[in-house]
């Protein structure tokens, strides 16, 4: 199975990067993921199941650690060749 995670950290500050936002930043471009797309409002990456929810517990347990008062994220099932998005594997 194949899935895309969609996330943000918070608080925000558009002058420098908060040590939050940086951790999010190299655990998500760290892991074995594919299509990481870091931005200052969003951050997106995909890859094999396992790959996505090892990220995403590190992330949860990191960005918090580092200062984040909120994560805000959303987990998709992403098709894999030859199959419909959100169809069992």
């Amino acid at each position: 199975m194949r899935l895309r995670v969609e996330f943000t950290t918070e608080p925000f500050d558009l002058e420098e990067a908060p040590p939050h936002a940086v951790v999010a930043r190299d655990i998500v471009t760290g892991a074995a993921l594919d299509a990481v797309d870091v931005g200052p409002f969003g951050n997106t990456a995909e890859g094999d199941a396992d790959q996505v929810l090892g990220a995403v517990h590190a992330l949860l347990r990191e960005t918090l650690q580092a200062g984040a008062t909120r994560v805000s994220l959303q987990v998709n099932v992403i098709a894999d060749a030859g199959r419909g998005e959100g169809e069992a594997t």
